[in-house]
C-alpha cells in the first residue's frame, strides 16, 4: 500500500511504500502517542479514513525527510492525501474475494478490481508476495 500526498500546486505527488510490519518501534509507539490508538487499531482507522491516523502517518513519513517537522505543522487537504493499494496486494484480494464474496455479487466486484489491477502503481522494487497492510 502507498500513502500518496499531492499538496496544491504540487506537478508531482510524494510516495511512500506503507508497510506498517516494517515500521521502527519508535516509529509505532510516535503513532500510537499521536492518536491514542494501540498499532493494531491504528493500522485499521488508517484504512477507515480516520483522519487523525492519517495526518500521524502523513507526519511520520514528512518527518523522515524533515527532522525538525512538528506535528502541528502537518496540515492537508482531504483530497491532498490518499491510500493506495500496490498492484500486488490488489491481486491478492482478487484471489481471495471468490471465498468471501456471494456468487451473485462476484461478477461486479472482480469486474471493479480488475479496473484497479490495471491502472494501479506498480512498484519496480516490489519482490514477493504482497502482504494485506493490517499489523497483529
Amino acid at each position: 500500500m502507498y500513502l500518496v500526498y499531492t499538496p496544491e500546486g504540487s506537478e508531482e505527488p510524494k510516495r511512500w511504500k506503507y508497510q506498517p510490519k516494517k515500521l521502527m518501534s519508535a516509529e509505532r509507539e510516535m503513532l500510537e502517542r499521536y492518536t491514542g490508538r494501540n498499532f493494531s487499531e491504528f493500522t485499521v482507522d488508517v484504512q477507515k479514513g480516520n483522519s487523525r491516523c492519517r495526518r500521524a502517518l502523513l507526519y511520520l513519513y514528512l518527518k523522515r525527510e524533515h527532522p525538525t517537522l512538528k506535528f502541528d505543522d502537518v496540515d492537508f487537504a482531504w483530497d491532498e492525501l490518499t491510500l493506495e493499494h500496490s498492484k500486488g496486494e490488489l491481486l491478492l484480494m482478487r484471489e481471495n474475494v471468490v471465498d468471501t464474496v456471494p456468487a451473485d455479487q462476484l461478477p461486479a466486484v472482480l469486474e471493479k478490481l480488475d479496473e484497479e489491477i490495471a491502472a494501479a502503481y506498480e512498484d519496480p522494487d516490489e519482490e514477493g508476495k504482497a502482504q494485506l497492510p493490517i499489523a497483529d
